[in-house]
C-alpha cells in the first residue's frame, strides 16, 4: 500500500512537467510545420517571387494604356493614333491602300 502511495505521489509530482513538456513540443511542431511555420517560407518567397514578376507585367501594361489615353486627349489629340483607331474600328481604307494584317 505504502507502494502505491508512492507511485501516486511520483505521478501526480511528474505529471505538470509532462503536460508543459507535451505543449512546448506541440508549439515547436506547430512552428516548424504549421501553415505559417518555417518550412512555409519557401512557399512564400516562391509566391512573393511570383507577385512581384506579375506586378511588373501589370505596371508595364497601365503604363502603354496610360499612354494611349494621354495621345487620345481631346485637347490634342495624335493624328497617327486617332487614324489608326478610325481605320481599325471602321475598317475604313483608301483604295490604293495594301492592308497587311499583322496577326
Amino acid at each position: 500500500m505504502a507502494q502505491l502511495a508512492k507511485l501516486r505521489m511520483l505521478f501526480s509530482m511528474a505529471l505538470g512537467p509532462t503536460i508543459a513538456v507535451l505543449l512546448l513540443a506541440l508549439l515547436v511542431g506547430y512552428a516548424v510545420l504549421g501553415s505559417n511555420g518555417i518550412l512555409a517560407w519557401g512557399g512564400y518567397t516562391h509566391q512573393l517571387r511570383d507577385g512581384r514578376a506579375e506586378l511588373k507585367i501589370v505596371q508595364a501594361e497601365r503604363a502603354r494604356i496610360s499612354n494611349r489615353v494621354k495621345l487620345l486627349d481631346p485637347r490634342h489629340v495624335d493624328p497617327d493614333l486617332a487614324d489608326e483607331m478610325i481605320r481599325k474600328d471602321l475598317n475604313v481604307g483608301h483604295p490604293d491602300e495594301i492592308v497587311v494584317p499583322l496577326r
